[in-house]
Formats: structure tokens, sequence, C-alpha cells
């Protein structure tokens, strides 16, 4: 499940999984080493621990009180409450605000590891039958919607019906993985599920993370009954929705009376609008909130001294890239590209980004792995030198001169491309300035784009820019099956247009191999040859730093890792 925005200290980003697409968010202004990568921006060692931390006080179910509130904030504009994961309209706010109301079948470790929940699945397993991959899931006897109807087999067959693209009319972000699937059946009952993969798909568990009640299955309901709304009796889960007012957007669950599985340990959860970051890191300090996200070092500064506060940081499952549009006719030129991005000072960026929250990386080497991930790799170095001399070697060979003023030319053309960024705050100038300097040393001038963020989705999704730092959120660990999204020629969701049948043909074999290890290695050997087309730049991931009520407990920085709404409350 992905969406995309614009950069920014912490702004919304797309989420991405294996089993979805990409859905654009409106912006909220709110281990490995780099490798050997030359030039200025791998001049400074960084620590590699803290990509991999976390920090969210984890406590086991019977160490948490019973009772207590817990309240955050979000900025539901638009089609916030969209939380259906498979929907193409769903958000970063709506699927979290999903997963409070409904079944969250299948999580991960921080690290990624499996994670099944057994009050919904008794069993999850996958093997080969007759050369194809079988995967049969228990359903747990007890469990049912809050509608009263049984959750079983029928439950995981409507999944894949609305969302392996066989009928159009349903609005999905994605169809990967589900169009793999050649049947679902009914098991040894009606509690269980057998789905047969027609080539292998090792990310699986991505697929029925979360699965739809029948009823919510309709083309109708599909595209439109979550859209500014909420459907408590087709969810499942120990907390259901208490109150919703369309007009405040604040959202009050309480626990649900029909529960199968451990209680939940809060009394209410308690979801609240504010319009940006700062309202929302003022409305903690004002004791409205039990948990912020901070943005800025002003804001680090401010909720420090709030009574009662305990700031959490750790790494993050984001990542930003720099992405050209290589159908804007100057960055067509594959060797433009290139120069483009060997110029970019990559610490210098991640050092404005990080500066004031005392936090530092290593430079990220890959768009679909993270240095705290097994198999990850530093794609980046191996594809790409790095500093001014080299975008300059690069241009020279190409036939681009420099000018009188220091600009190169070609054909009379002068080497000038745009950088479009949606907010004018002090760190976005301060990165668009990083990147003008940077190519300017190479004979690149880049003008400077500033657009309002609600033209973000006409802007990105028209083509209608050359240069722009956009970031994604991972939800899963199966980045292999994010080559598609990432770096596929035929791919909406890849926003650079670079690509071609070749590599894609390989990341479609890639898609298909069966041993989860060869399919990370191969995918390292794609990613390199993608990242050789010169679409894209991994920067950054940056931290997640968040401010919260003491004693509150599996919150905070989890990377990968989403704590079950049951496990969520206060320390005794």
């Amino acid at each position: 499940m992905t969406h995309r925005s614009p950069a920014g200290r912490r702004p919304a980003a797309r989420l991405t999984s294996a089993a979805a697409g990409l859905v654009a968010l409106s912006l909220v202004a709110a281990g490995c080493s780099a490798g050997s990568s030359t030039g200025s921006d791998s001049s400074t060692p960084r620590s590699t621990a803290a990509i991999g931390k976390t920090d969210y006080n984890p406590q086991p179910y019977e160490k948490l009180k019973d009772g207590g509130s817990y309240t955050t904030a979000g900025s539901f504009s638009g089609d916030d409450t969209q939380g259906l994961p498979w929907n193409l309209n769903t958000t970063l706010t709506g699927s979290r605000i999903w997963s409070w109301y409904n079944p969250v079948a299948i999580t991960y470790s921080p690290t990624g590891e499996v994670q099944i929940n057994k009050d919904y699945y008794t069993g999850a397993t996958a093997k080969t039958v007759g050369g194809k991959q079988v995967v049969t899931i228990t359903i747990n006897p007890k469990a049912q919607f809050n509608d009263g109807s049984p959750i079983d087999w029928h439950a995981i067959e409507s999944t894949w019906k609305v969302a392996n693209g066989s009928n159009k009319n349903f609005q999905v972000g994605s169809t990967n993985g589900y169009d793999q699937i050649e049947s679902v059946r009914k098991g040894t009952d009606d509690r269980q599920a057998v789905i047969t993969f027609s080539t292998p798909y090792t990310a699986w568990p991505a697929l029925f993370s979360n699965f739809i009640n029948p009823k919510a299955a309709t083309v109708a309901n599909f595209n439109g009954a979550y859209s500014n709304k909420l459907e408590p009796q087709w969810g499942a889960g120990p907390y259901t929705v208490s109150s919703y007012d369309p007009n405040s957007k604040k959202i009050v669950f309480t626990r649900n009376p029909k529960w199968w599985g451990r209680k939940g340990k809060l009394d209410k959860r308690i979801y609240l609008d504010y319009p940006n970051a700062q309202a929302q890191v003022n409305a903690y300090k004002n004791g409205q909130l039990d948990y912020t996200s901070v943005s800025t070092p002003e804001d680090l500064s401010e909720v420090k001294n709030v009574k009662g506060a305990q700031i959490r940081q750790g790494g993050s499952p984001f990542q930003y890239s720099l992405f050209l549009n290589g159908k804007s006719p100057i960055l067509s030129d594959v060797a433009v590209r290139h120069a483009v991005l060997a110029a970019v000072d990559r610490k210098q960026i991640a050092d404005i980004q990080f500066q004031g929250l005392d936090y530092s990386e290593p430079l990220r080497g890959s768009a679909l792995y993270y240095g705290f991930q097994k198999g990850y790799q530093d794609n980046v170095a191996a594809v790409l030198k790095s500093g001014a001399s080299e975008a300059s070697k690069i241009l020279e060979a190409a036939g681009w001169k420099k000018g009188s003023d220091g600009i190169r030319v070609k054909n009379g053309k002068p080497l000038t491309i745009s950088y479009t960024i949606f907010s004018d705050t002090a760190l976005d100038k301060a990165t668009a300035a990083s990147l003008a300097a940077s190519e300017k040393k190479a004979g690149i001038n880049l003008k400077i784009t500033t657009l309002d963020a609600s033209q973000w989705a006409s802007t990105i999704n028209g083509g209608k820019f050359d240069t722009v730092l956009s970031g994604n959120r991972s939800t899963d660990p199966f980045g292999s099956f994010n080559l598609s999204s990432t770096y596929g020629s035929k791919n909406a969701a890849n926003i650079t247009g670079v690509g071609s049948p070749a590599l894609d043909k390989e990341i479609s074999a890639v898609n298909a191999i069966p041993d989860p290890t060869k399919q990370v290695q191969q995918a390292n050997q794609v990613e390199r040859k993608a990242l050789s087309l010169y679409g894209q730049l991994p920067l950054y991931s940056g931290p997640s730093t968040y401010s919260v009520k003491k004693g509150l407990a599996n919150v905070g920085a989890t990377l990968l890792y989403s704590p079950l709404p049951e496990t969520i409350g206060y320390q005794k």
C-alpha cells in the first residue's frame, strides 16, 4: 500500500506495500553502511544504528493497566477516512483509523518478521502442491463481523475478487499479487480458505493481512461507502466506533462487546482533527493530546518542556528520493539525467533535513530495502559516482559546453531544469537551495518553482515537473514486490516514466522467484539496472520522533511494526 507526497520535515508519505498501489496524500506540513560511493556525499562516516533503532516502550499485554484514554490528532482533509486497504483513494490517515475497528490478521516485527494474529487466523501456511504455491488459511471459529456474519473463507474470496483486477469497476490501488491467484476455495470447512497461485508469490502475507466483509465487497460499497464515512457494522476487532462527527471529524472508539479475543486495554481511543502539525503540537502542549509527531527542532524544543512528556525517537520505514521526469524534453536524455543525479550532494541534503533533530544515518542505497533489513545492499553506490567533477565529465562527453555564465549549452540551448516544491517552509527552501548550488557547480541551472500543496496531485499525475523530492512509507518488508511500482515503465506509480520493456521483463521474473533469499538477491541486481537509467535517486529515510505521555506503551518509533489495538495502553 503506498502513498506519495511532497517532501518536508515529516510530510505524510505514500504507503508502500507488496499488496497495493499508489495513492496521493495531501501534504501534512508538519545494517549496512553507505558503501563506497565517491564524491562529497560520502565524506563523513555515519552510524548505522539509528536507522534500525526502535523506541516505543514495548510492554507485554499483561503489564498494561485496564482503562484510560488515548487521544491523537491528524489532518482529515478531503477523503481521509477512506481506509479500505485495497481502495485507490486510501490515505495514511484513513488506514490508521480503519485498523482500529477492522480486522488486522497479520502484522510484522520492527524488522519485518511475519506475525500471525491467532484471534483471526489459527493457521496460515504456504507449500508447493503439484508445482503450484498453495496457501492455506484457517480462521478462528469464534471470529465474526460486527453485523453477526461469520468470518470465513468467503471473506478471503471477496478480498481476492475486489482486488484482482477482473472487475474494472472496483477502484483498486493495485492488483499486485491478487492477479497471480488462480483460485480461492473452501478448505476442510467454511473456516478454511485454500488459495492457489498461478505463479509463486512469496509476499502472500501482505495480501491477506486484512480482509473485507463480503457485504462491503460490492462495487458501490467498495468505491464509496467509506468515503468520509465509517462503517463499523462491517468491521471486527477489540474496538468499534462509538461516535463519529463528520463535521468536526472527531472519532471515538470504545471496546467492542462482540469481540471474542483479548479485550482492549483502553476505555477510549480518540482521534481529533487539527489542520496542521503546528496545531497538533500546540494541542499536545495544552494537554489535549497524548501523543504528537515532532517535525522540527523548534517543536522538539517546545515539547521537551511539557510536564510528563517523553521523547521517543528511532529509525523510520520512510524513504525519500529525488525524482526526474524522463518525459520532460531536456531530461529525456539519459546522460543529462545521469549528470543531474551525480551532481546532487546527498550528504548535505540529509544534514539539512536532520538539523537540530539529534539524528544521523548512512546515505540510502536502495528504494526497495532498508539498512535494518537482511539483504539490503547499497545499489546506488554500485551505479553512481557523485560530485560536480563527475557530473561535468558526463556532460562534456554528451556535448554540453560551459557558457560564459558557467551554465552549459548544447545546440544553443542552456541546460536549465526546474525543481518544484509545494510549500515555502525554511526546510524546503534550504533543500532547494542546496540542490541549486550543487547543480550549478556542474553547469546546470536549477530553477525553483513553488506551488501550493493543493496542486501536488495535478502536477505529479500530469507530469508537469522536471524534478521533485517525494517520499514513501513501507508497511511490510517485501521490497522486491515494489520493483514494478518503483521502476516499471508502464506503471503509473513510477512518476519518472523512466524504464524499459527489457527491465519490465526482469522485474516480472523477480516476482516469480519462489525462494525469498534468491528473490532479494535478484531484486538488488535488477534495482541496479533500474538505477542506472537515472530516473531517481534515493536520498534519506529520516527519524521517527514523537512526544508521548509518560507510561504510554507500544507507541512510538516502531519501524515496520504496527502494534495491535488491544496491546496499546498504559504501563502498570
